[in-house]
């Protein structure tokens, strides 16, 4: 299907460089197509991005909601196919938006929109969950909170380039679970 093409070559060549750098000329022959195709759809390579990264196929439009049955087990879903999706071109393509937001904070904007929160979102949902079954303190579900292992495993693969399962098993055991774990049977307040 051309779409699809020209959504996976789009994600392709902004990886490997700049949105500055993305243009309808490098983007249509990777695709296998020509430039007035791109042209007739979209008015600039930034919406074709945007349109790009909202695809449930090629890009990260598909939420996925684990229900594993527990906390821990939600988080590593979530995480671990969080950090696989930044290995593959359509992660790897947030790189640059993210790192040049002040460049582009019109498409920042909308990434963070149509792509960041909605699966922050998904990643709340479960500790509402989790509080629901007992296993995370209930005032602990902030967004603040559930942005935290997102932003660790972006940090990780910035500085690492990849973030193996260890790594993601690390950041849920060490930081994400004793931040949110459930209070101690006594209900005391929490440490400050």
């Amino acid at each position: 299907m051309l779409t699809r093409a020209i959504f996976e070559a789009t994600l392709e060549e902004l990886a490997a460089g700049s949105l500055e750098e993305l243009s309808f000329d490098k983007i249509a022959p990777r695709a296998g197509t020509g430039k007035s195709v791109l042209y007739r759809r979209w008015s600039t390579p930034a919406e074709l991005v945007l349109a790009a990264l909202r695809d449930p196929v090629v890009g990260l439009g598909n939420l996925h909601v684990p229900d594993t049955g527990t906390l821990r087990g939600d988080l590593l879903a979530l995480l671990t196919a969080f950090a696989q999706v930044l290995d593959e071109p359509r992660g790897r393509a947030l790189r640059p938006l993210l790192t040049q937001r002040g460049r582009h904070r019109e498409v920042f904007d909308r990434v963070m929109e149509l792509v960041i929160r909605p699966h922050r979102d998904v990643l709340l949902d479960r500790l509402h969950v989790a509080a629901e079954r007992g296993q995370a303190d209930p005032r602990r579900v902030t967004r603040r909170i559930a942005s935290v292992g997102p932003r660790m495993i972006v940090a990780e693969s910035m500085e690492q380039g990849t973030v193996p399962d260890h790594e993601v098993r690390a950041i849920v055991d060490e930081i994400l679970m004793p931040l949110i774990a459930a209070p101690a049977p006594s209900g005391g307040p929490l440490p400050h």
